[in-house]
C-alpha cells in the first residue's frame, strides 16, 4: 500500500469532522429544504443545496478532466487516473428507492446526513433514526428485501452504450457537450441561487445558507480526492453506504463491502467510510458544543415510533435507489449522473407528499 491504515483512517476522520461541523453550523437538511418549499414557501434552504451542487459539479470534474481523480490497483500497487463512479441507470429502482427514502425522512424527521449530524447536538430521536436507517440498509440489501432490490436493479438501461451515463450523455457524451451541459447547468441554477441574496458570512450563531453551500461544495470536491488517495476508491460524500460498512464492522468485524478495507492491530477492520462516517457526529458535538446547544433530548413514544418507521422506510429506499440525499442528491449530481437526476428528483416528490399528508391535507 502507498498509505498506511492509520493515515487513511485519520484523513477519514478529518473530513467527518468537518462535515459534522458544517451541517450542524448550517443547519443543513435536506428534508427541511425540500419541505420548505411546499409548506412555508421558503427556498433559503434549497438554495444553499443547489449552490452547494454547483460548487461540487465544476469542482470535481475539473480534477475527473485534470486526472486527479485515482484508485488503487492492487496489480500495480501503484494509484492510477480513474474515471467518476457513477450509479448504473435503473429508473425503476431509482424513482421507486427516491420516493421511498422522500416519504421516509419526513417521519423520521431528518435526511440521511440531517439525523446522523443530529446525534451530535444529543437528539436521542435522531439517535433512534440511525439505528432504523441501518435496519432498513441491511433488510433490504441483505436480508428478507434482498431479493426485491435485485430484481428492481435488473432493469438497466443503457445510454451511448453506458449503464451508468451522465447527463451530457444524451447529447453525445463529448468533452464539448459535457462542459455546455455543466455551464448551462450551472448559469441557470446560479441565477436562481442569487436571486435569494446569499451572504457568505456567519449567520446568528451559525453559518450563513450561501457559505453552508459554499463549504460542503468544497468537501465534496475533496472527499473525491482524499478517498482516491487515502482510501483507495474515489467515493465522495456519502452516508447509506458507510453506515451499512461501520455497523457491519462493529457487529461483525467486517464491513462486508467492495471497497478497501483496512486492518488495525488485528483487532478491528474497516474502511474509508467506516472511519469518515463515525467522525460526523463528532464534528457536530463539536460544533453544538462550542454553540452551547448540545443538550440531551429525549422524543415522546409516539414520535419514537413515527420516527423509527421513518428510518425504516430511509433505508430500504437508499439501497433500492442506489443512494441517499448527499450520495444522489450532492455525491452523484457533483458527477452529473442520470440516475442520480432522476433518484433526487423522486426523493423530492416523495418528501412533499408525505409533507401534505402529515403537515398540510387538515390545513385545507
Amino acid at each position: 500500500m502507498l498509505y498506511s491504515s492509520y493515515v487513511s483512517a485519520l484523513t477519514a476522520v478529518a473530513l467527518g469532522l468537518a462535515l459534522g461541523f458544517i451541517l450542524q453550523r448550517g443547519r443543513f437538511c435536506l428534508n427541511s429544504a425540500f419541505r420548505d418549499i411546499i409548506f412555508i414557501k421558503d427556498f433559503t434552504l434549497f438554495r444553499s443545496y443547489l449552490l452547494c451542487v454547483v460548487v461540487a459539479l465544476i469542482g470535481t470534474n475539473v480534477l475527473e478532466d485534470a486526472g486527479l481523480i485515482m484508485s488503487f490497483d492492487h496489480e500495480t500497487g501503484q494509484l492510477v487516473s480513474a474515471t467518476l463512479l457513477r450509479q448504473n441507470f435503473v429508473p425503476i429502482a431509482n424513482i421507486l428507492g427516491g420516493f421511498l427514502f422522500g416519504l421516509g425522512i419526513v417521519l423520521a424527521g431528518g435526511c440521511a446526513s440531517g439525523i446522523v449530524y443530529r446525534v451530535g447536538e444529543g437528539q436521542m430521536a435522531a439517535m433512534i433514526a440511525v439505528i432504523g436507517f441501518f435496519f432498513g440498509i441491511g433488510m433490504t440489501a441483505d436480508g428478507l428485501l434482498s431479493p426485491i432490490n435485485k430484481f428492481l436493479k435488473g432493469f438497466k438501461v443503457e445510454i451511448a452504450g453506458k449503464t451508468n451515463p451522465a447527463i451530457w450523455d444524451l447529447f453525445g457524451g463529448s468533452l464539448t457537450a459535457k462542459w455546455v451541459t455543466i455551464a448551462v447547468f450551472s448559469v441557470l441554477v446560479l441565477a436562481f441561487v442569487f436571486k435569494g441574496k446569499p451572504t457568505f458570512g456567519k449567520s446568528g450563531k451559525g453559518y450563513s445558507w450561501g457559505l453552508t453551500g459554499v463549504l460542503i461544495g468544497l468537501l465534496t470536491i475533496c472527499a473525491w480526492e482524499i478517498s482516491s488517495f487515502f482510501g483507495g476508491v474515489p467515493r465522495g460524500l456519502a452516508i447509506t453506504t458507510p453506515l451499512r460498512e461501520f455497523f457491519n464492522s462493529v457487529l461483525t468485524n467486517s464491513s462486508h463491502s467492495p471497497f478497501p478495507e483496512f486492518s488495525f492491530i488485528g483487532l478491528f477492520k474497516g474502511t474509508w467510510g467506516v472511519f469518515f462516517i463515525l467522525a460526523v457526529p463528532i464534528g457536530a458535538a463539536l460544533s453544538s458544543s462550542g454553540l452551547k446547544e448540545f443538550k440531551w433530548k429525549i422524543p415522546p413514544a409516539k414520535e419514537v415510533l413515527t420516527v423509527f418507521f421513518g428510518s425504516i422506510l430511509m433505508g430500504i429506499g437508499a439501497v433500492i435507489a442506489g443512494g441517499c440525499n448527499l450520495g444522489h442528491g450532492v455525491t452523484g449530481m457533483s458527477t452529473m449522473s442520470l440516475a442520480s437526476l432522476i433518484a433526487i428528483t423522486a426523493i423530492v416528490l416523495g418528501n412533499w407528499t408525505m409533507v401534505y399528508f402529515k403537515f398540510m391535507r387538515d390545513v385545507e
